[in-house]
């Protein structure tokens, strides 16, 4: 089963027990809750919108991606600019989905 779940302007398909990393989030007591769900999916094949969904994760830690190098060239003008860019992001493990009532967990 999997939940495709909306956070930072992306949108992520997870299941429990994945391990993602999100936009930089604020995390109150390292439990974070996501509560916009667009899809669920139980069975292999059958999608539906649930009427009342949530996906809970625990933060696992916070970080900065790798430096990303932004390039500016202008010809005949004598115009370089170089930039670097490095995105913040949390990573955070899926512990369950809660469905309609159901609650669905990480294999043991």
């Amino acid at each position: 089963m999997y939940a495709v779940i909306r956070t930072g302007g992306k949108q992520y398909r997870v299941a429990p027990g994945d391990v993602l990393k999100i936009e930089k989030a604020e995390a109150e007591g390292e439990t974070i809750v996501f509560s916009d769900v667009l899809a669920f999916s139980s069975d292999s094949g059958s999608v539906i919108k649930p009427a009342s969904a949530k996906v809970i994760g625990s933060v696992l830690g916070e970080g900065r991606g790798n430096k990303i190098l932004v390039f500016h060239f202008k010809r005949k003008k004598q115009y370089k600019k170089l930039q670097g860019h490095r995105q913040s992001f949390t990573e955070v493990r899926i512990n369950e989905i809660q469905v309609d009532g159901t609650t669905y967990g990480a294999q043991k």
